[in-house]
């Protein structure tokens, strides 16, 4: 009888990180020899990492990306059909997807799982439909803490296309790790429906659940792009189904100019640089979210320094978010992974707005701005989206309203900031290949 091999990866990081949560990886795989070999070299104390499958010839790299919090859905799924709709930045023959039980309390079973090119509404186009397995199986269950990666499969993702994504919840999953603001419709239907064109009785969601990744293979793609922030990154505020996050926009920029590079949102709203909001920290998910994502060649770190800020109860020095942001750039150049720093952007008017703050945001600025921070590059989303006449605010046709997030002309005066020749030159060693 084959053995069914699971082998766990975790980081191992250099630097002291006792709030990183460990983030494991399971594949699965059903060939006795490897399995054995897998277990025997776990149990002799060797990497766990080389107990991984070879790496295809071709890297993988990033297409779409979310990243899941550990907060309440107020829901859980059973003999459910999900569908869920994912918006790509760059094209490949082979795609893969990952699956994450990461903050799940029980293991999860995930059964008959399809990609498709994604039609109007909950549909799907007809003669794109290919099922997806899990070591040659239509099934995977994936323990808690775990995250689960497709066999490979032959689909042509487009650049910039809209794919959905379907796999049926045969028993009670408990409550799911999910991405709360996906600004993306899916679908949940009753019974097992993930081949069908079509989905009746179905129940709209704008989160996504379980999945994480959509990773491809393909000619000249060049590596990703993972951009870490809080909600503006995630795109709050910008239109639903509409794909005009900054990401996106950058995408559309990157594609535009014929850098195959993918790009992966790892906004998530509220989330803070020093501290735990909507989601761990960005120094606490900074080894899953950026370091582990396939083909991550680069990471802009953006918004989340303005949570901490803008908190009611943690009220950080301009010294101690320097120095956070010092020991992500650290954490970044050990795995050869290029740090693009972001001026933080302009918030008086906000709700929890202090003088003491915007200290502490014009000192981040002016260190990030003077090139001693260590930085790769500077995106500087501040002089991009600031009143000139009031720096300390938006510009009023770039303010959603709040004075804190930009709409979508913000957005995309974001995304403008970015200087491509940051991705044009010699390509680092890539980072994230043994996923």
């Amino acid at each position: 009888m084959d053995l069914v091999r699971m082998t766990c990866f975790q980081e191992q990081p250099p630097t002291p990180v006792s709030a990183i949560p460990r983030r494991s990886v399971v594949a699965v795989e059903r060939y006795p020899w490897t399995s054995v070999l897998a277990v025997s070299m776990f149990l002799v104390g060797l990497s766990p990492r080389v107990a991984a499958h070879a790496t295809p010839a071709a890297l993988w790299i990033g297409t779409w990306a979310t990243s899941p919090v550990q907060v309440d859905s107020h829901r859980s799924f059973n003999r459910q059909t999900l569908r869920q709709i994912v918006h790509t930045s760059v094209p490949g023959s082979r795609a893969r997807i990952q699956i994450s039980n990461l903050f799940g309390a029980q293991p999860l079973r995930i059964e008959d799982v399809h990609l498709a090119m994604a039609g109007d509404g909950s549909s799907i186009l007809p003669g794109t439909d290919r099922r997806i397995l899990f070591g040659g199986q239509p099934f995977v269950t994936i323990p808690p803490g775990a995250t689960a990666a497709s066999d490979p499969v032959a689909f042509p993702v487009p650049a910039l296309g809209n794919v959905a994504i379907s796999m049926f919840l045969p028993e009670p999953t408990g409550p799911p790790s999910f991405h709360p603001y996906a600004h993306q419709t899916s679908y949940v239907a009753p019974g097992d429906l993930s081949a069908s064109r079509t989905l009746p009785n179905t129940e709209p969601v704008t989160s996504w659940y379980f999945l994480t990744n959509l990773d491809v293979q393909g000619d000249q793609l060049r590596g990703s792009i993972v951009t870490l922030g809080a909600s503006i990154t995630e795109g709050f505020i910008s239109a639903d189904n509409a794909n005009h996050r900054w990401p996106d926009d950058l995408a559309q920029r990157l594609a535009s100019a014929g850098l195959k590079i993918g790009v992966l949102n790892e906004g998530i709203a509220g989330n803070r640089l020093l501290s735990s909001g909507m989601g761990r920290s960005a120094e606490a998910r900074f080894y899953g979210d950026v370091v582990e994502q396939p083909g991550v060649r680069w990471v802009i770190f953006s918004d989340d320094p303005i949570n901490d800020l803008n908190s009611l109860t943690a009220h950080p020095t301009g010294d101690q978010l320097i120095s956070a942001i010092a020991t992500l750039i650290t954490r970044a150049h050990e795995k050869r992974i290029k740090f693009l720093c972001s001026t933080l952007t302009p918030y008086e008017g906000a709700d929890h707005w202090t003088p003491e703050g915007e200290a502490a945001r014009e000192q981040v600025n002016a260190f990030i701005r003077s090139g001693t921070l260590g930085c790769d590059g500077v995106i500087d989303q501040d002089a991009a989206t600031h009143d000139p006449s009031h720096p300390a605010r938006y510009l009023p046709a770039y303010d959603a309203g709040d004075h804190i997030h930009p709409n979508e002309a913000g957005l995309q005066a974001i995304a403008n900031a970015v200087n491509l020749t940051l991705f044009s030159g010699a390509i680092p060693s890539a980072a994230g290949q043994d996923r």
